[in-house]
Formats: C-alpha cells, structure tokens, sequence
C-alpha cells in the first residue's frame, strides 16, 4: 500500500472541494485587541484587524487577568504536574472550581482541560451511571456533544433544531421508566440562534428528564453575572448539569461543567477523560478565576458587546449584504459557496488587512458556507465601516447573490 499517496488524495479532496484550511500566522499584542500582526509564508508581515476570535469581551487582554497569570508563575511554576487524580490537584484548581459552582448558583463544578473535552467525557460517561439511559439530542449540537453520545452504549434520539414539538414527540414515544436526558446548547455558533430554554425544561419535568447545556458561546456574556442564557432567562436552577468554557468569553482555556455535588463526584470519578488527561496549568486556572470575578461585577462589557454587535447587523443589514437571521452576538454573512468564501476571506486578508476564516463544510452544510464575525467592545465604528465597505466591493467583484439573509 502506497500509505503517502493515500493521505495525498485524502489532503486533495479537500482541496477540490474548495474547503483546504490555510492558518494565518497571527501574533496579538498586549493591549490592542482586536489588531494584530499577520506574517505572510514569505516572511513579509502586515497589520491586520482580528474579526473571528472567540475571545468575544477582549478577555484575553484584560490586565487583570494577565498579572493574576504572571503573578501565579511566580509563585508556582508552569506545569500542573500530572492528572487531577496523582498530582495534578493544586490549590488554584479547587479555587477555580468553587468560582464557578457560584457562577452557575451551583453546589459544585469539575474542571476539564477544554471545552471538547468536558462535553465528549461528560456525555459519553452517563450510561455507566445510568443504565438504560437515553438521550435527546438537538440536531445541531456541536461536534464535541455528537462525539460523547456516539460513545454512549444507550439509545440515541435526535430532535429537529430547536424544535420542541418533534422532542415532545419523541419524548411521549419513549419508555416512561427508563431513564432520559435532554442534551442542547443555548447558544448555536454558527447560525447565532438560541434555544427556548424554558420550554426544553418544562418538557424536561413532563417527562422526567434530565438536562443538559452547552453555554460555551454564553458564558460571560449573558445573564447580570455572567453565567449564560439559562441565567438570564431565569431558569439555570432548574438545568442539572450546566457545561462551558474558559477558552472564550472568560478568555483563558479550559471546560468545565457545573451541577449537584454528586453529578459531579460521579463523572469525576468514571470520566476517562478526566482521569487520564494532565490538569490545566496553575496559571491558566488563575487568570480564569480572575476573568470569572472580573466579568461577574462588569455588566457593562456585556452591554458595550452586545451593542457593538447589533451596530454591525445594522450596518451589513443597510449595505444589502446576506446577514443570516440572528438573535445574539454572532454575525453570520452567508456566502453559500466553498470557493467563493475562501476566496472572499483571502482578499480580505491580503488587500483589506481584515481577517475572517471561511466557515465551511463539515462545520456547516454545503449550500450555507459563510463569513462568520464575532464583533467585540474593541471594535470600533470606523473598524465597522471598513469592513462594510470592504464586504461591498467583493460582492460585486467576485458575483456572489445577496440572498439568503435578513437583507433578502
């Protein structure tokens, strides 16, 4: 077997198909987000405007959060030393943990090493802790919750996005004694939809189920503290395992999930991927107990982004550009070819010093490939305009329909 040659054809698939990742070198600077410097293959570099970071409230950035890291180095060191369970356990792991059960109102959390992670450990252990359970899942959940209930030795349903009726269906339909859970996000990245999260709890206690949900794309940046959709809609109590990240809004890097003290014992104590998985470093829980305090007691970054996003809808929206229909702070500008996105993304890149990654298949169907912008409170309206103007230039150079969007 020609093993080169197969991964060769495998690489020029995804070039056919118009999906080829390219990384742009960035290199942010201390206290400028969202600007930073692009390296080019030849070695050349340029300014750029960040316009696709999930690190949506300039978290990153923060001076708080940064010398709260330093500080720790100094004290401690770099490395955690090894797995939760031998001697990866620190004090500033513990810290972190109690931050965020008072985050999420609850009795406890566990820490895992991202986002990925805490949703494919979480969901892939529960089976061991419920026999015969099974599980409801959105349609549209991200890769890591599919990841973790693929593994789960139980049942699997999967409900139409964000449609209650078809979970009621299938909920109604299902054994009344086995054991059940409801498995959604509240907010959907790349459509910047929400979930009715009332609605997927009243079914909840209809049918006696548990439930769980993804805040990663809301932590610190809904509710009056922070805590996601759940706290601002009034219901994260009644949600029994809340999951999020300390690698987006809070700006740091990490998983977590929040829930009853025993929830959390149990998948401490069966998770493989927490058990066999090096702690995060002492810093890294450190800087993310100082962004969790900080952004607790700001509400006013949440309300500066939130504007700065509904700014730039309007803009794009006014221009006849194909916003696609959203209800948060994700911005997604449909294109609807693989080719042309990239493209669109290139040019922008190389003669606009703006940068925005293509957002194609498998992350979203082919047929909806877009431009997907993340606004922060550090945009500016003249970054704002710029990048309208900019967007305006290409539609009409590269042909592309406006269709498909708000602005259709």
């Amino acid at each position: 077997m020609d093993y080169r040659a197969a991964f060769e054809n495998a690489i020029e698939g995804v070039r056919s198909e118009g999906r080829y990742r390219v990384f742009a070198d960035l290199k942010r600077h201390r206290g400028q987000f969202p600007r930073a410097t692009w390296t080019r293959d030849d070695g050349s570099q340029a300014d750029v405007v960040v316009w696709c970071s999930n690190d949506y409230l300039g978290q990153g950035q923060n001076p708080v959060v940064m010398e709260a890291m330093k500080a720790t180095i100094d004290e401690v060191g770099s490395g955690s030393g090894g797995t939760r369970n031998i001697s990866g356990t620190t004090h500033y792991h513990v810290e972190l943990e109690h931050e965020l059960a008072d985050l999420h109102q609850k009795e406890a959390a566990l820490l895992f090493t991202s986002g990925y992670v805490s949703n494919e450990a979480s969901l892939s252990t529960l089976h061991k802790i419920l026999p015969g359970l099974v599980i409801f899942s959105d349609a549209l959940n991200h890769n890591s919750m599919i990841s973790g209930i693929r593994q789960h030795k139980g049942e699997k349903l999967i409900f139409r996005h964000n449609d209650l009726e078809h979970l009621e269906e299938l909920l109604a339909a299902a054994d009344p004694a086995v054991p059940k859970l409801i498995a959604f996000e509240s907010v959907y990245s790349m459509d910047g939809d929400v979930a009715d999260i009332p609605g997927t709890v009243a079914l909840a206690k209809k049918y006696g189920a548990m439930t769980y949900i993804d805040e990663v794309h809301a932590v610190g940046m809904y509710g009056p503290r922070g805590a996601g959709v759940a706290e601002r809609d009034g219901v994260m109590a009644e949600i029994d395992i809340i999951e999020g990240t300390l690698g987006k809004a809070f700006g740091v890097m990490g998983g977590y999930i929040a829930a009853d003290a025993v929830i959390c014992d149990a998948i401490r104590s069966l998770a493989d991927g927490f058990i066999f998985t090096t702690s995060i470093p002492p810093a890294l829980a450190a800087g993310a107990v100082a962004s969790i305090r900080y952004l607790k007691e700001h509400n006013e970054i949440r309300e500066a982004h939130q504007e700065r996003a509904a700014s730039l809808k309007e803009r794009l929206i006014k221009a006849g550009l194909p916003v696609m229909p959203s209800v948060c702070h994700i911005v997604p500008v449909l294109v609807g070819d693989a080719v042309h996105c990239k493209m669109i993304s290139d040019i922008l890149l190389e003669e606009h010093g703006i940068y925005v990654q293509p957002i194609n298949y498998p992350t979203v169907p082919r047929g909806t490939e877009r431009l997907r912008f993340t606004p922060s409170p550090a945009h500016t309206d003249e970054m704002m305009d710029k990048l309208v103007v900019a967007l305006e230039k290409l539609w009409v150079h590269c042909n592309i329909q406006r269709v498909g969007g708000v602005a259709a």
